[in-house]
């Protein structure tokens, strides 16, 4: 099955529709505001060979294609933009305390089609520049923090536009390192971890995502810093932001993010995964060189936020893309349609 037994959806397809704009446009103003950014126009795709493109867990294949004009140059559509935000923030020459975020428009055809995967992901795709001297898991929590209350804002918002969609979530999102669920959970799968954190807090910020023997879960070693050793001998400044989704009674990822590699975390994870031969590469070459700035950054699934706060059991009811027949034809029997 594909949805919750007895799921009907709380809005009419023209409700949605406008809910949708609400919540989108009510959210990107909250966190333009509450992390000093600015909106930027970005590319879809990327040259290929030049280490731009996310290339996400290491095993996903992007879209590639050639451009005539160009001499039948190689492309690729973008899997996500955390490298090019920030060779952007170094060539727009932005400030610290300052960023920039664009709407991220991608395809990932590797990925799981479900309730919650798709393989067209749009999200606001956000980088800030900061100070060397914030590069500590405080700066990352305050930045978690500022980023929930922009959620909380917009569920506040939307609920009183539309009564029947309830905030459930937390006041305060809680913190906890995968290392920690690892030893609290030792039998359990990460994502068997992270549906028992979830349900237990509501709202939960998971330290370390890609470090480890085997990893909680995979992450490039190329963006986020997560082999930097921490407090309590943990290891990593980044991690993923996951709600509680009453709707399907499980755990719902909203964002990844994280404090970016100085040029010794990328030197070093580098050498972790077996991948020296990517410090020849045009992106990785400029930061070697110093030539971009310390940032924080990450991703914010606009379909997944919009999914959750509208109280939705099935991405497919907010983002238009491909989806299983049977899929179809249970909403269709439900008395609703996948877009």
């Amino acid at each position: 099955m594909y949805f919750p037994k007895g799921y009907k959806p709380l809005l009419s397809q023209h409700e949605t529709e406008k809910a949708i704009k609400d919540a989108k446009d009510t959210f990107e103003r909250s966190l333009s505001g509450a992390l000093k950014l600015s909106r930027v126009t970005s590319p879809i795709f990327v040259p290929s060979g030049a280490g731009i493109n996310d290339d996400l867990n290491g095993v996903e294949n992007p879209v590639r294609f050639s451009v005539r004009n160009l001499g039948s140059a190689p492309m690729e559509i973008v899997q996500s933009l955390a490298k090019w935000k920030r060779m952007a923030l170094a060539d727009y020459h932005v400030s610290p305390g300052r960023g920039i975020y664009t709407d991220m428009n991608a395809l990932r055809p590797d990925d799981d089609i479900d309730a919650i995967h798709s393989i067209y992901v749009d999200q606001w795709d956000w980088e800030k520049v900061m100070k060397d001297e914030e590069r500590n898991l405080d700066y990352l929590r305050n930045t978690v923090r500022d980023i929930y209350s922009a959620i909380k804002r917009t569920a506040f918002l939307i609920e009183e536009d539309y009564p029947v969609l309830h905030d459930t979530l937390p006041d305060e999102i809680t913190f906890v390192h995968t290392e920690e669920a690892a030893a609290e959970f030792p039998t359990l799968t990460p994502q068997e971890r992270e549906r028992e954190l979830a349900k237990r807090y509501g709202a939960v910020f998971l330290i370390g995502i890609g470090y480890g023997n085997p990893p909680h879960s995979g992450r490039a070693p190329d963006y986020d810093d997560w082999s930097t050793e921490t407090e309590k001998g943990y290891h990593g400044l980044n991690g993923d932001l996951i709600v509680w989704d009453t709707v399907r009674s499980d755990s719902l990822e909203l964002s990844s993010m994280g404090i970016r590699v100085s040029s010794e975390a990328l030197m070093r994870q580098l050498g972790i995964r077996g991948c020296m031969e990517r410090k020849d590469l045009y992106w990785h070459k400029r930061l070697l060189a110093g030539e971009y700035p310390q940032t924080i950054g990450g991703g914010i699934g606009q379909s997944r936020l919009c999914m959750f706060l509208l109280h939705k059991a099935h991405i497919g009811e907010v983002q238009a893309s491909v989806w299983q027949d049977e899929a179809r034809k249970e909403a269709e029997s439900k008395g609703f349609a996948l877009l």
